[in-house]
């Protein structure tokens, strides 16, 4: 463990490598850990997110064989921030292509924010390979949800009246009535400079807000071109295609689903999330009461935050023995 004692001492990969998903992308992975242990695979936020060396630390290295992939069109995945043939439904795909490459019959799958929401999507098709849940900050891709954060003047805006300034301001007036309609139509822009103004100021917004005490370095984030574009744009397409799923309910009708397999599940969820606000949560919650839910009471969005960190890694640790 590290010396705050709620995560574990970062290790290097035993492999990594590049699997071609599609004709177009090529998914980067890498395993670390224990290669005889239980699997464990991250699924990181998003959707453009990209994972981090630190998400390797939620895991013991000695019990896990813990398995973290980009998405496509994120973080080391090529083509960098490609919309093509990039859906909910390729990466629930992606998820059992490296499954199978990797021979793994089962694994937990651990994922925050648009993590949970591909989580609970790949476990809802895939239940039988599903060994477990781990979830924070959940998010469902219903309109509503989005709406608070990204479209209605009196959602998260009236927390961040600064960052929702900054995050509005390049919208002509005319345009307000559709925000991510109108991000989509920057995003997609055949001028470059145009592209990254709007990139960087859609991620600004979601750094901005994602922690209960706003961090700088996080913010500072939005000036990463590369990071920005990928963000914003498979963030954006994502939300403007309302996850490709039929319904706008789809996640939440499913969950019987997890319930008839008898899917182990915790949740974790910051009382004062405002990019996936706890309403949802609380929902899934109602669902599926068999999973163990826990609201950390000083926290907001990010994994990274102490109390939902350390409650992270104690269902990780817990679920060793599954």
């Amino acid at each position: 463990m590290s010396q705050e004692h709620t995560i574990y001492d970062l290790v290097e990969p035993f492999d990594t490598g590049f699997l071609k998903v599609s004709d177009i992308h090529s998914v980067y992975y890498e395993q670390c850990g224990n290669p005889q242990g239980k699997a464990v695979v991250y699924v990181h936020g998003g959707p453009g997110g990209g994972s981090y060396p630190s998400d390797r630390q939620y895991f013991d290295p000695k019990a896990y064989r813990v398995v973290l992939f980009d998405q496509r069109g994120c973080g080391r995945s090529t083509p960098s921030a490609c919309l093509e043939e990039n859906t909910t439904w390729d990466l629930v795909e992606d998820l059992e292509k490296i499954r199978t490459h990797l021979g793994i019959d089962q694994w937990v799958v651990f994922g925050g924010s648009w993590g949970s929401t591909l989580a609970l999507t790949y476990a809802i098709k895939h239940p039988e390979q599903t060994k477990g849940l781990i979830l924070r900050g959940i998010f469902t891709l219903r309109y509503k949800e989005l709406a608070f954060f990204y479209e209605d003047v009196n959602g998260a805006s009236f927390l961040f009246p600064d960052a929702w300034e900054k995050y509005i301001e390049i919208i002509p007036q005319e345009e307000r009535g559709n925000v991510m309609q109108a991000y989509h139509k920057r995003l997609t822009s055949d001028d470059q400079a145009v592209r990254e103004q709007a990139a960087s100021r859609w991620a600004a917004w979601e750094m901005s807000t994602n922690k209960l005490v706003q961090d700088p370095a996080a913010v500072a984030r939005a000036d990463d071109g590369k990071f920005a574009l990928e963000f914003a744009r498979i963030e954006n397409h994502f939300f403007i295609n309302k996850g490709f799923f039929e319904k706008d309910s789809w996640i939440l009708d499913n969950i019987d689903v997890i319930r008839k397999h008898n899917i182990p599940g915790v949740i974790v969820q910051g009382r004062y999330d405002v990019v996936c606000p706890m309403v949802t949560a609380w929902e899934l919650h109602k669902l599926w009461p068999e999973a163990d839910f826990n609201v950390i009471t000083q926290a907001g969005h990010t994994a990274a935050e102490v109390g939902t960190r350390a409650k992270l890694v104690e269902a990780a640790n817990k679920f060793r023995t599954l």
